[in-house]
């Protein structure tokens, strides 16, 4: 099984300081859905992993978060990609989950889903919480440079191993170059 983790905020999507709460607020980045097209053309299966603390925040709830991913759904499917699975922490950032990014609890839940090892598996994040989160999990970690990417690249302490990109149309024509 070919499997690569993406965060959402920032590397498919607009991040926003203000939170994505709505579907209308979720605008894809470009060349984004394209990329996760492309994936799922060349046999990749594709899994999100999202800190979600708005719901904890009261910002939004689980069924306008359902909507934000039905569309994201959509829109990758009309072009003819799809994403199998969301992993989603809907805690906020005090209340001690093992779930939320920095800590590898999502990526620990995505192993135990596909039944396989992260060792190698590519995952794609802007921050270094992904980042992180990614490493501890045994992924290999990539930087986009979009969403706070930027920020992220000039603040340094990134893991060991970390590749870095210009946005997630890049780094999956490098990762499918590599095939």
């Amino acid at each position: 099984m070919k499997l690569i983790i993406l965060d959402r905020d920032g590397v498919i999507n607009r991040d926003s300081d203000a939170f994505v709460k709505s579907p209308e607020e979720w605008v894809a980045l470009p060349g984004s859905l394209e990329a996760i097209a492309r994936l799922s053309q060349s046999g990749w299966t594709v899994a999100i992993a999202t800190n979600q603390s708005g719901l904890a925040r009261g910002l939004f709830d689980m069924n306008t978060l359902n909507a934000i991913h039905a569309k994201l759904h959509r829109e990758v499917a009309a072009l003819g990609g799809d994403v199998d699975a969301i992993f989603l922490c809907p805690h906020g950032p005090d209340d001690g989950c093992v779930c939320r990014k920095p800590l590898p609890g999502m990526m620990h839940d995505i192993a135990r889903r596909y039944d396989i090892s992260l060792a190698g598996v590519p995952a794609v994040g802007d921050s270094l919480r992904d980042l992180q989160a990614s490493a501890q999990a045994g992924c290999t970690p990539w930087l986009v440079l979009t969403g706070n990417g930027e920020k992220t690249r000039a603040r340094g302490g990134l893991p060991a191993n970390t590749r870095i990109c210009a946005d997630l149309a890049e780094m999956v024509d490098l990762l499918l170059q590599d095939e």
